[in-house]
């Protein structure tokens, strides 16, 4: 594995422990700068997760297209420096306003996944990008794992101790990566920026122009809403469906972690090379219909703890979904394309949890028609079906247009 490999699984990895350590303590600490109880810090708590989803939205295409223009080395290790800062200033912040301050700058500096991914397709043959892109996903899922439980252990010693981690661990990066980290865009692959094409909205116009593609996008929209299903509701669920308390919660979440990591690092690749892409992520998209629809409908916790392993199998849908789109891009539109799907992954973050509480809220409320906490659950099984569908249609429909 070469050194740049290294780097870049290195960066998504530390990216996901830095935000994995910050969410056990930002109830305690907004409820610090703010005086308020609990219920005041989650109204706030939200705001923040909103205004740096929304600004990875607005932003995502413009950093993938000044990375096709100046190269990815400049824009990943001027994120890592703002990632740094920006810890620095949470770990310091004594009002709300700074906080979401550095929440709003953090969300506008967050090209490390897309520009990550596109440095993976940068150095990566076509048939090999899904497997790649599938150990991107294994070092978010270990970050994710590992980030909480770092995070609760150094909460408490001390409630800005993790922010302080998290940018140390950023700027270790940063060195790393400024030592040995090559540039990938060349004077025949760089591209002229256009302003016109770095908005979301005019990004996603080009992108979609490119064959075959606009399918792919609607497809990942749909999977990154009906997914979200996940870290938007489990806590509830658990609680509402088993009785679960918070540590039994963070348990189950370390199983799904443990078995997302391992199933994008050791079952992504081999799909990919035996199915195919397209095939891959169809039959992943089978699994996740049919475990989210479990998940609807079961009883037994010890059930729902034997499923989520399972889910490891529909992990192979991104990276597939990833490499498709990422063969109908040129060389130079790279960046771009990735910018293009953090945007669209930024609207699942947005939307999922707004649509997914609501769902949970009726179906578990005084005035619910029939009493039941995976409802969520069972609508992202029927969002998945349609993605499949969409999936599946597509070729066929791209057949007959050309016929």
């Amino acid at each position: 594995m070469s050194p740049a490999l290294i780097f870049i699984l290195c960066t998504v990895t530390l990216d996901a422990i830095g935000i994995g350590l910050i969410f056990p303590v930002m109830p305690d600490l907004i409820r610090e700068v703010t005086g308020g109880d609990l219920s005041n810090a989650a109204l706030w708590g939200g705001v923040l997760a909103t205004s740096f989803a929304v600004m990875q939205f607005l932003f995502g295409p413009l950093l993938g297209s000044l990375s096709d223009r100046f190269g990815r080395r400049p824009v990943l290790l001027v994120s890592l420096i703002v990632m740094a800062a920006d810890y620095i200033v949470m770990a310091v912040a004594h009002t709300i306003w700074l906080l979401l301050a550095a929440r709003i700058v953090a969300g506008i500096a967050a090209a490390t996944y897309s520009t990550a991914t596109a440095y993976i397709a940068d150095i990566t043959p076509p048939d090999q990008r899904g497997a790649r892109f599938g150990l991107i996903g294994a070092g978010f899922g270990i970050g994710f794992v590992l980030g909480p439980l770092i995070g609760g252990l150094l909460a408490g010693v001390d409630t800005r101790a993790p922010f302080y981690v998290a940018a140390g661990l950023a700027m270790a990066n940063l060195i790393f990566g400024a030592l040995i980290l090559p540039e990938t865009v060349t004077d025949a692959t760089r591209r002229t920026f256009s302003l016109k094409r770095a908005n979301p909205l005019g990004a996603l116009r080009a992108v979609s122009r490119l064959p075959g593609v606009r399918l792919t996008l609607g497809c990942f929209l749909i999977l990154g809403i009906a997914m979200n299903v996940y870290p938007s509701i489990w806590a509830f669920y658990g609680q509402a469906r088993f009785g679960w308390d918070s540590g039994m919660v963070g348990i189950s979440l370390a199983v799904y972690g443990v078995s997302f990591a391992f199933g994008q690092a050791l079952l992504v690749g081999p799909m990919i090379r035996r199915w195919g892409e397209h095939r891959a992520a169809h039959y992943g998209m089978w699994v996740d219909v049919i475990t989210l629809a479990a998940l609807g409908f079961v009883t037994s916790p010890i059930l729902a703890l034997a499923i989520t392993p399972v889910t490891a199998l529909g992990g192979a849908v991104t990276p597939a979904l990833q490499a498709l789109a990422s063969r109908a891009a040129p060389a130079d539109a790279q960046g771009e394309l990735q910018g293009v799907m953090a945007s669209l992954n930024a609207i699942a973050m947005i939307t999922s949890p707004l649509l997914m509480t609501s769902i949970f809220s009726y179906f578990t409320g005084p005035g619910a028609p029939v009493y039941s906490p995976g409802a969520p659950f069972l609508l992202a099984s029927a969002l998945m079906l349609c993605c499949l569908a969409l999936h599946v249609l597509g070729p066929r429909l791209r057949r007959t247009a050309t016929a």
